[in-house]
């Protein structure tokens, strides 16, 4: 069996097509949504609108890489978390594309969350199948979370930990931004930190696993205005994240000792924060960018299992 895979996030329309018997994404294809130079996101009024024109052009995308007469299922985001009162209108785009593929085709529809499509793909990514049946530490670090979450697979999610303030997402978009980057900036912020050679030394703010990531811009700022490099402010304002995530993490262990620590999350997608952690955690686990920033691949393997084919996932 196929099953399709649909996330309309705040970020990017996705869709992703996952064959049960192979166990492995057979295709997947993203688009960003467009946003004005110098803005930092988009009003959920325009994301709705990019995502329901972008939508039939990337079935039509993904048709070429998959048959999709042999969807047997669809999974979608219908809202970010797994929790009471999270929503946004931004993934009714996704929802009302999967509701309409499901009643032509008559097939299950399978409604899942952005969070936890995020932790499948992660975790599949990192040890297949074997990590949904076993406890383990999460972060989700992107442009609208920096959570530290206690799981069992995608299912059981405890937010032990996040940013009191500011998202780590939002501190390197907002640098981005002021540098003249497109919205999202993180993979132009990440290209310009590994350019950088002079050291580095990262501060953070973080109390037991909570963290404050406020003061992140402002010492950004105030490093550009003293004439340091772009490239270095950069690679300051990464590593300050990652230095971040390495206490918080340190502090979860202490708690919840043994636990493995996978890394989702678009900002985990940056080689400049995976290597500053693995350098200094080498038993986490870093997934590849492809299943680490927004992507409809967990919703789709989330909707395999539904459907009943879970047993055939392997990685």
């Amino acid at each position: 069996m196929l099953t399709l895979g649909i996330d309309t996030s705040n970020y990017a329309t996705s869709l992703a097509v996952f064959d049960t018997a192979a166990g492995e994404v057979v295709c997947d294809c993203k688009r960003f949504l467009p946003v004005k130079e110098g803005q930092l996101g988009l009003r959920q009024s325009d994301a709705l609108f990019h995502h329901t024109a972008a939508l039939p052009e990337l079935l039509g995308e993904l048709g070429k890489g998959a048959d999709l007469t042999a969807i047997g299922a669809v999974g979608v985001s219908a809202r970010p978390r797994p929790v009471e009162g999270s929503y946004m209108p931004c993934f009714l785009a996704g929802v009302s594309a999967a509701e309409a593929f499901c009643a032509a085709k008559g097939i299950p529809l399978v409604r899942t969350t952005h969070q936890q499509g995020h932790i499948a793909a992660a975790l599949f990514a990192a040890q297949g199948a074997r990590f949904f049946g076993q406890r383990e530490l999460v972060f989700h670090v992107s442009g609208g979370t920096t959570d530290l979450l206690l799981c069992e697979g995608p299912d059981k999610i405890q937010c032990i930990g996040t940013s009191t303030d500011l998202y780590a997402g939002q501190a390197v978009d907002r640098l981005g931004v002021r540098l003249g980057f497109a919205f999202p900036a993180g993979a132009e912020v990440s290209r310009l930190a590994a350019a950088c050679q002079e050291p580095v030394r990262p501060k953070a703010s973080v109390r037991g696993t909570s963290c404050s990531l406020s003061g992140l811009q402002n010492q950004c700022e105030a490093l550009l205005a003293q004439g340091k490099s772009p490239e270095y402010t950069c690679k300051y304002c990464l590593l300050c994240v990652a230095e971040t995530l390495r206490r918080m993490a340190s502090a979860a262990r202490k708690e919840e000792p043994g636990l493995p620590v996978v890394f989702a999350g678009g900002v985990m997608s940056s080689d400049v924060v995976r290597q500053y952690l693995t350098a200094r955690m080498p038993d986490t686990c870093f997934v590849p960018g492809r299943f680490a920033s927004d992507n409809a691949i967990g919703v789709s393997i989330l909707a395999a299992r539904e459907v009943g084919q879970w047993p055939t996932l392997s990685m």
